[in-house]
């Protein structure tokens, strides 16, 4: 997979691409990640990326034309068919562990970070396949966003984990993961769940799954309605309800 990130400030990603799973997975060739510095796309002296928002207002507005020129050099540049320009912004798809496998399975993605006040509007219009957001909040600029895509995104690559690694992962259905724990068996008085101790698979993946569906119900009921669950876990589950209410 190649990963181009289109940015004013790279130096916001080398830190985080060049550690842990990332680093290995480019080290192994699964995946390429290319930083691009949006400066470079700019004809003039003091290399301009930004101007003042027609009808006024606060703030300045990434300009069309070097990302139109950065794009359409990364698309000549790069041999894949059809690479998926996304921006990231807050008014974007909202990003899950669903959309990140789906992201898993493209050859080539171009990453648009924006920033100050956000794009010329014909940038979302004719240049962006996709816009994508990690939450509903506002950040300084797309930099961040877009490591995090790229990290839930390269680690679902094959050779990058071990398959059961991802699993039973939270999200990979819509569940919360269960608990985990380490040794020692003991901890200031704390002691690890018995049925873990057990060496009894068959118990440990029943208390296992109650437990997802009991952190689920108490942190994110609404992943429930979209669970795959069986007529005995909706009954555990309104047991559970009944309890707590």
């Amino acid at each position: 997979m190649k990963i181009d990130v289109i940015t004013i400030f790279p130096g916001i990603l080398e830190g985080p691409f060049k550690e842990s799973m990332i680093k290995r997975a480019a080290d192994q060739g699964v995946v390429e990640i290319n930083l691009v510095d949006l400066r470079d796309y700019t004809h003039d002296q003091h290399r301009q990326v930004d101007d003042y928002p027609y009808g006024g207002g606060y703030g300045m507005v990434l300009k069309p034309e070097p990302l139109f020129e950065a794009v359409e050099d990364l698309n000549n540049r790069s041999g894949s068919a059809n690479p998926r320009v996304i921006l990231l912004t807050p008014q974007g798809r909202r990003f899950d562990q669903h959309l990140a496998r789906e992201l898993a399975e493209i050859e080539h993605m171009i990453l648009i970070c924006g920033r100050y006040e956000g794009v010329d509007e014909r940038v979302r219009t004719a240049l962006v396949d996709e816009e994508i957001s990690i939450g509903d909040f506002v950040l300084t600029g797309g930099e961040l966003a877009a490591a995090v895509v790229v990290d839930a995104v390269v680690r679902l690559l094959p050779g990058v984990l071990a398959e059961e690694a991802s699993a039973d992962e939270s999200f990979t259905e819509p569940l919360l993961e269960y608990p985990h724990y380490t040794r020692p068996s003991v901890y200031r008085d704390m002691e690890v769940p018995p049925v873990l101790l057990s060496g009894n698979h068959g118990e440990i993946a029943r208390w296992r799954r109650r437990q997802s569906l009991q952190r689920t119900l108490e942190k994110r009921p609404d992943l429930l309605e979209k669970a795959d669950l069986l007529p005995e876990e909706r009954i555990y589950l309104e047991d559970l309800k009944k309890k707590q209410s």
